[in-house]
C-alpha cells in the first residue's frame, strides 16, 4: 500500500505506525491534535512549510522497504 497526499494524518498512522517518525522527523510533531484526524497531508505540510511531495516520497520508500 501507499500513501497518498489527501490521506488524513489518522488514516496515514493507521497503515503503519512507524510512519510516526518520520512525521516528527520532518516537523510535525502535533500527529494527536484535533486536525490530525480531519486535515489531509497535503493541508498539513501547508501549515508545517513541509514538501508534501519530498515527504510522501520518504514515507512511501519506507513502506516500500518493509
Amino acid at each position: 500500500m501507499s500513501v497518498t497526499k489527501d490521506m488524513t494524518i489518522e488514516q496515514i498512522l493507521q497503515t503503519d505506525i512507524g510512519i510516526a517518525e518520520i512525521l516528527t522527523s520532518a516537523g510535525m510533531h502535533c500527529l494527536g491534535c484535533v486536525m490530525a484526524h480531519g486535515e489531509n497531508l497535503e493541508q498539513a505540510c501547508a501549515v508545517h512549510g513541509i514538501d508534501a511531495d519530498v515527504l510522501i516520497n520518504m514515507i512511501n520508500a519506507y513502506l516500500e522497504s518493509k
